[in-house]
């Protein structure tokens, strides 16, 4: 699996500050409004929502992967976000969170679901690479990081 994807350049913001996990999701839900014609940002933000009542998806380390599925969609849509600076997100560690990278898939695509997030939980297990990613500059250098990645060799 490739993150670009998923991911594409124009769904990346750059040192965000929305001031509460809601805002945060309210945000990665308008950047990944542009992927699909046929959702609307309510139903992104609806489906992010209801997977985060079921508990926080706030890795720890200040990392969080909200996700959601959707079923009006065909395709899995991502979309990052760096905050420049970290809000709460009850994430496991007590954490502030300053990387969110949002993840929606078709209902139906669960193998598929399983796989991105495996992919997304080791490429932000990996401190080096969140240390660069928190030291970007641009949306651009946030885009080249994230698709650039390869897991460390085992």
């Amino acid at each position: 699996m490739k993150i670009s994807d998923i991911l594409t350049a124009d769904r990346i913001s750059c040192a965000a500050s929305p001031a509460s996990k809601k805002r945060a999701l309210e945000e990665v839900s308008a950047l990944m409004l542009n992927a699909d014609a046929s959702l609307t940002q309510g139903e992104i933000f609806d489906s992010l929502l209801s997977r985060e009542r079921l508990g926080s998806t706030g890795l720890g380390h200040g990392v969080a992967i909200p996700h959601g599925r959707i079923a009006t969609g065909n395709k899995a849509i991502g979309a990052f976000i760096h905050l420049s600076q970290g809000i709460d997100f009850d994430a496991i560690d007590g954490q502030p969170v300053d990387l969110l990278f949002g993840l929606l898939v078709p209902v139906e695509s669960t193998e598929e679901h399983l796989q991105i997030l495996a992919h997304l939980a080791k490429m932000f297990s990996d401190e080096p690479f969140c240390a660069q990613l928190r030291h970007a500059q641009s949306e651009e250098e946030l885009y080249n990081l994230i698709t650039d990645w390869q897991p460390a060799a085992e």
